[in-house]
């Protein structure tokens, strides 16, 4: 395959389980990027998330899963993920557990909004929760309001709250997103603007 990417190390018994179920491809990146609707290889992905070790093999793993078709059999693996990945893999948080919300946000579910709420709000987790929180947004429990209304002012995650506010139209956050206005940040800035401009004008 022209431009094909080589396989991360550890790939090579996932691929060969995928070309078992007749889907034959030089690694994961190939697969996420082949433009195939790959659902019914995704229990096979699913379960390889729990076995492998390697970090690069893992997040190869978990970038296949950031696709709305993996919903809803990836929500409740990926939640457990995001909390068992440790310092000595992800110091930061910002690679693995980072690419993991990533892929949550892409497989956002209702049914598991009490433990996506608790991962939004656990400080510990910094901003490896950025994508999990803007993917409160994309809920349709009014409770996930509340949430992102407790996170404006966490300084790891308050742009993404508002964001994901924004998207949600609430008049509660009126006030949240006039103080953004003044925000250092640019983007947090535009975002509350945005958000603003797509709320009624108050009488």
């Amino acid at each position: 395959m022209t431009g094909s990417a080589a396989p991360a190390p550890g790939e090579e018994p996932i691929l060969a389980e995928l070309a078992e179920s007749g889907l034959f491809v030089r690694s994961l990146a190939d697969l996420r990027t082949s433009g195939i609707k790959y659902r019914a290889v995704i229990p096979v992905l699913l379960h390889w998330l729990g076995v492998v070790e390697n970090p690069r093999a893992k997040g190869e793993i978990v970038r296949a899963l950031s696709v709305p078709w993996a919903k809803p059999a990836a929500t409740k693996p990926l939640i457990d993920q995001f909390r068992l990945i440790s310092k000595s893999v992800d110091p930061t948080g910002l690679c693995l557990r980072w690419a993991i919300g990533n892929a949550l946000h892409a497989v956002f579910d209702d049914a598991w909004f009490d433990e996506l709420a608790n991962l939004s709000t656990d400080r510990h987790f910094g901003r490896a929760r950025e994508m999990v929180v803007l993917g409160l947004g994309k809920l349709k429990r009014p409770e996930a309001v509340d949430v992102l209304l407790s996170l404006v002012d966490d300084p790891d995650v308050d742009g993404h709250a508002v964001k994901a506010l924004g998207r949600l139209k609430t008049l509660r956050a009126r006030a949240a997103f006039q103080a953004k206005l003044d925000d250092k940040r640019t983007w947090v800035r535009n975002e509350a603007r945005r958000a603003l401009a797509k709320l009624p004008i108050e009488p």
